[in-house]
Parts: C-alpha cells; structure tokens; sequence
C-alpha cells in the first residue's frame, strides 16, 4: 500500500485562529471574530493563488492587508512566520515513522508520499528543518506544481510522478473534501481527526 499524508493539521499543527488572535488582539477579540478573519484570510482566493505558486509573498501581504485593511507590518508578520510555527504533531510523527520502519522491513507499505497545499516559502522552510520528512519518498506541494486539492490534477500529478496504483494507494487528508477527491479517482482515503483515529484506521488496514 502507497500512502499519502497531507500536511496542515495532519502532520504539522495549523491553528489560524489563533495566530490571528495573537496578531490582531485588537481586531480578534472572539472566537467568533477569529472565525470570521481566518475564512476572509485563508479563505479568500489571494490565499489559494498563494498556495498554487502564482501570487508571491510580499503582493499577498499587500493584497490581505489592504483588502481586510490590517496594518501592513502585523500582516508581514503573520505571513513571513507561517512557516516557522507549523508545529510538527509528534504522535502523528510516530506514526509515520512507525510507518516507515514498516516500509524499510517491507511489511506492507509500498512508499510514503506527502501531498500538500502549500506555499513554496512554507514548504521549503518546512524540508529544512524537520528531518522526519526524510521518511518520505518523495511527494508534491501545490506551490510547486501550481496546483492545489481538491483539484484532480494534483492527485493524478502525484500519481503520475510515481507511478502509483489508485486501488493501492491510501490518502490521509483533515479535510473532506479533499479525501473525497482523492476517492472518485480510485484511491483510498482516510479523513484524519486525531492520531489514535489513524492508527486505528490503519490498524484494519493491517498497517
């Protein structure tokens, strides 16, 4: 079985209400208001055309704060530290490394891929400085390709560069949608809650 991560809120914590919430403690001052901010944030298409490599850093600063009009140097603030505060979600870790050794001894997993709508200064911030990655074999972000979930042409670019099998192939994603995607295309999927849902899911899997 060929197995496919997500990133955000999978394997990395992603919390954007809360970093709004500590951005913006004037402007955030509810959960309500912190929910409101994140979807007019990351919701908006400036943020998608970011995640698919088309917008640069500095015009999608430029575009959220005159858009949502946020102060300039708290909206750098916000985007320039993305990277460094995805927090890896270490019992979500273990088990990719758990998956791994499982792999290496050839006890039913094929290969570790990662598929992730991510900007390019996140991603490569990310591969420099958290080693577990190196579990993986190989995989895509959005920013690279110019795509993002849960368009079709990002999965079947994964399954292309790798020649994987749909019926073998195993996706793990936090959001519906995009374990939903992955499905129609023949591939297996699992939506992740938490870490003990995972291994559980696996678990019948035999993995």
């Amino acid at each position: 079985m060929n197995i496919v991560f997500d990133f955000g809120a999978v394997l990395f914590a992603w919390q954007p209400r809360q970093l709004l919430r500590q951005t913006f403690p004037e402007r955030v001052q509810t959960d309500e208001d912190a929910a409101a901010l994140a979807h007019q944030v990351f919701g908006h298409s400036d943020w998608h055309d970011f995640d698919r490599g088309v917008l640069d850093m500095e015009t999608v600063i430029d575009r959220i704060a005159t858009r949502l009009a946020l102060p300039l140097v708290g909206t750098r603030q916000l985007v320039c530290g993305i990277g460094e505060r995805l927090m890896p979600m270490t019992d979500t870790v273990a088990l990719l490394e758990r998956l791994h050794r499982r792999r290496q001894q050839g006890e039913g997993v094929t290969g570790l891929y990662y598929l992730s709508n991510m900007p390019m200064p996140y991603a490569r911030f990310l591969q420099e400085h958290h080693a577990f990655l190196a579990c993986f074999d190989g995989g895509l972000f959005s920013g690279d390709v110019k795509l993002i979930k849960p368009d079709a042409a990002i999965y079947l670019a994964l399954q292309q560069q790798y020649a994987l099998v749909p019926e073998h192939t195993l996706f793990i994603d936090d959001l519906l949608s995009n374990v939903h995607a992955a499905q129609a295309l023949g591939w297996q999927g699992v939506h992740f809650e938490s870490a003990p849902q995972l291994g559980a899911a696996l678990s019948i899997l035999g993995l």
